[in-house]
């Protein structure tokens, strides 16, 4: 097989098109051309006046060798790669004698999980919150009643942080092994859509999303494992194994209990805070690292759809547009779009009383009236936070707790219209764009609940992002606060082995460990660590 790249098409081209533009493009007669399969489609929309589809192709054609020899050299054609996923070892007949342990049901501890199951090893899985179901009705007391559980939640249940957002699969780690590939096929098998399969930018959507969870568990049931809800570990078993290390022999769990375990994925998310607390005061590596702080920013998404294809909005084949923007400020600063939701909503993604935290979301349709965006500033620790590994969850408790108390106390968010932000006054009221975040929104000033380089930073970035997105800094654009669990604010440091530096037998993993940043990026992340899991248990 050989793997085309680059093919570009106009929009509503003919499908005939396809083989007569590879055939052109590869120098060889239609009756070379055995057969062709998608494997990408994204578009070309700097001329909106032209926009392009962009294809990737793995083809069977006459004498594969004599086209390769004459596109050496050219990266667009190439032999096609060998994405099939294989697994590193399998369990032994009847299992091992103690079972691993993946503490956490998100996108990592998943396909810890599944991969786990997979090799014959019956993982036990521990989860602080509900089944995803159940879950999802706890959710939705917070948006609909201004109700928070603080163990079932956005950011704690069946599914993880993952479930309420945009549902993105794509990312930017290095997978030279395509390990992304059976995420997605595995995502295929559970009921998702066969095009995040070939589109560049795929996503699926929280309806669907919940769905899928649920028939992952299933098979992951059905080779022996075992899910535990509502169990939260609280502290660890450690035994001394000399110069300062530990080795891990078991967790205590919340309720009293107490699990023998000595090979345990922890897959936990970014916003274990009591979590994070526990295994630094019982000494395991951590540290601090950087992470974002900002807000939400709303728009028509017609707007954005004007302004990224032209006379082409709407087009079936285009969707409905994303952006992505970062500006460098004269602070030192850098302002950046966040996990852009086209189609959306903003959600209210707090688990702690008495703080208010926004997240963005959408359904696989994006057919929501509002496109919405992390516009967030990059801090760090030497700069920001030095006070040690934990302080960077103290920053963000400061400020949602200021963005709770301007919101008036209630799990309304904080809101201000850009003009209003831009002219440094409080917002009375808004404008022409209806925010989209339950329970309520409060016109306020969101100087109060951010520091004030990132208030900074925003003033200079939004006339600068206006002039690459046409309205962007409109005056009635509204901005909801504070988004502040961009990514994890702690680094749990692992070695090669993906063990723990100084506490053997645990293996940090995801995004909470400070290692992946989405649903993609974390999925990959617990199939890397299952993997060592495995290998670890048979020696």
């Amino acid at each position: 097989m050989i793997r085309l790249s680059g093919l570009q098409l106009p929009l509503d081209h003919p499908a005939e098109a396809i083989p007569a533009a590879i055939c052109a493009r590869l120098g060889i007669p239609a009756s070379d051309l055995l057969s062709h399969s998608l494997v990408r489609r994204g578009n070309d929309a700097r001329r909106r006046s032209a926009i392009q589809l962009v294809y990737t192709f793995d083809i069977a054609a006459s004498d594969e060798p004599a086209i390769l020899a004459r596109f050496v050299g050219d990266k667009d054609v190439r032999p096609a790669p060998d994405t099939r996923y294989r697994f590193v070892t399998h369990a032994p007949e009847g299992g091992p004698a103690q079972r691993p342990v993946v503490i956490g049901a998100g996108p990592c501890g998943l396909f810890a999980g599944l991969i786990l199951a997979q090799m014959g090893f019956r993982p036990i899985i521990l989860d602080r919150g509900k089944p995803v179901r159940e879950r999802t009705k706890d959710t939705w007391g917070l948006w609909r009643r201004a109700e928070l559980n603080p163990d079932s939640n956005v950011q704690f249940g069946e599914g993880g942080a993952g479930t309420f957002s945009d549902g993105k699969l794509y990312c930017r780690v290095k997978d030279p092994r395509f390990l992304g590939r059976k995420v997605l096929e595995e995502f295929v098998a559970a009921g998702a859509p066969d095009d995040i399969l070939w589109e560049a930018h795929p996503h699926i959507g929280t309806f669907r999303l919940v769905t899928m969870v649920e028939s992952m568990r299933r098979q992951i049931e059905a080779l022996g494992g075992e899910y535990r809800w509502q169990t939260r570990v609280d502290d660890l078993a450690l035994e001394p194994a000399g110069e300062g290390a530990h080795r891990l022999r078991g967790l205590h769990m919340q309720d009293g209990s107490f699990l023998e375990a000595d090979h345990v994925v922890l897959a936990v998310g970014h916003s274990a805070r009591p979590t994070f607390e526990m295994l630094h005061s019982r000494g395991v590596h951590i540290e601090a690292k950087p992470f974002s702080i900002g807000v939400r920013i709303e728009h028509p998404q017609s707007w954005v759809d004007r302004a990224r294809y032209g006379n082409c909005a709407g087009h079936p084949d285009l969707g409905a547009a994303s952006y992505s923007l970062a500006h460098h400020c004269a602070n030192g600063r850098t302002v950046y779009s966040f996990c852009m939701c086209p189609g959306g909503r903003v959600v209210a993604a707090t688990s702690e009383e008495g703080r208010v935290v926004t997240n963005g979301m959408s359904q696989y349709s994006r057919a929501e009236f509002n496109a919405n965006s992390g516009l967030v500033v990059g801090i760090d620790p030497a700069r920001d936070y030095p006070e040690g590994p934990l302080a960077g969850i103290a920053l963000q408790r400061r400020w949602e707790s200021a963005a709770f108390v301007a919101g008036g106390s209630s799990y309304f968010a904080p809101g201000q219209t850009v003009g209003d932000f831009m002219a440094a006054r409080p917002s009375t009221a808004l404008g022409e764009v209806v925010p989209s975040y339950k329970p309520g929104v409060t016109p306020t000033d969101l100087a109060r609940c951010l520091p004030d380089y990132v208030v900074d930073a925003i003033r200079e970035a939004l006339p600068a992002f206006g002039r690459q997105i046409s309205h962007y800094d409109h005056p009635d654009a509204v901005m909801t606060g504070v988004e502040t669990r961009t990514s994890s604010p702690i680094r749990i440091t692992r070695g090669k082995d993906f063990q723990s530096l100084n506490v053997a037998g645990l293996y940090p993993a995801g995004e909470g460990a400070g290692y992946a940043g989405g649903i993609l990026s974390a999925a990959i992340d617990g199939i890397k660590v299952a993997e060592a899991v495995a290998l670890g248990m048979m020696r």
